[in-house]
Formats: C-alpha cells, sequence, structure tokens
C-alpha cells in the first residue's frame, strides 16, 4: 500500500544538496603507470630500471587499492548552484525545408545547373586574365609574361623560359596558355556551381574570398617542389589578387542564375528519362502515355 510523505519530507528530498561526496583525489594511478613505463624502458636500457619500475608498479597498486579496500576514500565537495538561462536574439525558429513528396530532407534542396558553372567559370576567367594583364604591363611592360608564365606549368623546370622569352610573343605558347586557362576555370566553375548551394550564410565570401586564398596557400607551399624555377617568377600578392577575382566574379555570375531541383531523391527511371507508368505524371491533355 503507498504512503503518503510529509510535505516537509517532500521539500526537502527536491532541494539541490548543499554538499556532495566525490572520490578522493589520490596519485597512485600516475605512480603505477610510471611504473610500468619504467618497467618496458628496461627491456632497452638496463635492468636496474625494469626494476625500479616494478617496485614502483607494486606500490602503485597497492596504493590504489587501498583508496577503495576497505573503505573508498571520498571527499566533500561543495555544491554551488547556478542558474542557467538560456536566451536567443531570433524572433523564429529557422526549419529546414523539406519538400511535400520527400520522407526526410535531401540537402540542398536546389543546385545551380551545370550551364550556371561553365558561365560562372568563363567569367571568372576573363576576370582574372584582364587582371594577370594588368598586373604584366605595370611589372615588365608586357601582357604576354603572364601568359607564357602560366604555359610554363607544363615546363620541366630546367626548360622555363628566360625573362626575354617570357614578355614576347608564342603562337604555341599561347595557344597552351589558353587552354590551360580555360579548362581550368571551367572546372573551377562547375565546381562554384556544386558547392554554392551548400553555404546559406554569405557565399561570396565563402567562395570567392576564403576559397582561393586557401587554394593559393596550397600552391605557394607546393610550388616549390612541382618547379622552383617556375614559383621564383610568380609574384603571389597579384596572383591571390587574381584568385580572389576569379572567385568574385564567377560566385557572382552563378549566384544570378536559376536553380533547379536537385534530383538524388528521383527515381532511376525519371532521370533516365524512361517512360514509367505509375512514377511520371500524367500529360496535361489527359491522354495516357503509351
Amino acid at each position: 500500500m503507498a504512503m503518503l510523505l510529509p510535505t516537509e519530507h517532500i521539500e526537502q528530498s527536491s532541494r539541490v544538496p548543499r554538499e556532495i561526496e566525490v572520490p578522493a583525489s589520490t596519485a597512485w594511478p600516475l605512480v603505477l603507470a610510471l611504473g610500468f613505463t619504467l618497467m618496458f624502458a628496461g627491456l632497452l636500457t638496463s635492468a636496474s630500471v625494469s626494476v625500479l619500475g616494478a617496485v614502483l608498479a607494486i606500490a602503485g597498486c597497492v596504493g590504489w587499492f587501498r583508496e577503495v579496500f576497505p573503505h573508498e576514500h571520498e571527499e566533500i565537495v561543495q555544491v554551488v548552484p547556478e542558474d542557467l538561462s538560456v536566451t536567443t536574439e531570433r524572433r523564429l525558429v529557422e526549419r529546414l525545408p523539406v519538400a511535400p513528396e520527400q520522407v526526410r530532407a535531401w540537402l540542398p534542396l536546389e543546385t545551380y545547373p551545370i550551364s550556371a558553372g561553365v558561365k560562372g567559370g568563363l567569367a571568372g576567367s576573363v576576370a582574372m586574365a584582364v587582371l594577370a594583364c594588368l598586373y604584366g604591363l605595370l611589372k615588365t611592360g608586357s601582357i604576354w609574361y603572364p601568359i607564357n608564365l602560366l604555359a610554363a606549368v607544363v615546363y620541366a623546370p630546367s626548360e622555363v623560359p628566360s625573362a626575354a622569352e617570357l614578355n614576347s610573343f608564342h603562337g604555341g605558347i599561347f595557344l597552351i596558355a589558353v587552354l590551360l586557362h580555360l579548362v581550368t576555370s571551367t572546372l573551377v566553375g562547375l565546381l562554384y556551381g556544386a558547392m554554392l548551394p551548400m553555404f546559406a550564410h554569405r557565399p561570396i565570401v565563402l567562395g570567392g574570398l576564403i576559397g582561393p586564398v586557401l587554394w593559393s596557400g596550397l600552391l605557394y607551399s607546393i610550388m616549390g617542389i612541382l618547379n622552383p624555377t617556375l614559383g621564383s617568377h610568380i609574384d603571389w600578392v597579384w596572383f591571390v589578387a587574381s584568385q580572389v577575382a576569379f572567385g568574385v566574379v564567377a560566385g557572382i555570375v552563378v549566384m544570378r542564375q536559376s536553380r533547379v531541383p536537385t534530383r538524388e531523391n528521383v527515381p532511376f527511371a525519371l532521370r533516365a528519362g524512361i517512360e514509367a507508368p505509375g512514377v511520371m505524371p500524367p500529360r496535361e491533355n489527359g491522354e495516357k502515355r503509351p
């Protein structure tokens, strides 16, 4: 049969205790660990070190057991109550958007098409090329310097052109530089198209500023291994500035394109364009699909 407790007893049990008992602090585990360390270290140094380690290990075991048996050593700790309050400056709680036909959230729900990445990469390549040519005019008086320097990536370290050759026009080198520039810019533009929807807040700062600075630092750290002679010709301040210009322009162009729903949750039949009755929606005129 249940018994009713007095009101005072209930109030006392619900109160926070002022003192609690916790295991007393002890140094015996450290002594035991030091003993085992010396035991194994003695296998490589001297037998006396192992003997000392064995003595410390035995002393650590005995001392640690005496902290627990026959009575556990405890100490009293004062409990200091603390008032915790959770506050927020937001007026509404943000919710993850989920499409009606989805059972769970596929993030991101929308992404940019491939054409957006290509447009962004090409636009960024123009901005980077303009800034690079401006650097060539200001430093050497020739716009061919950065172009020839870019094509020198495919050369061996001993075959990097001289300063006079870098300032003159070479048809073959120009075609190599244009091809490298367009291919690299297009690939990075496609990466931006897939990456920017992941950044909900300030995508230009992350994709247009932080990203170029990070991979510029990576290239700076490995250029001394890949091609030290070429690395000595690169002005890294202008290099980082051109990368940032590419990232900002490419990011702005990509963000101005219309997004399309992601297709990770779409059945394979729809992604492959296969007629699938029961999966694909009916035609607008009401006709049945064959």
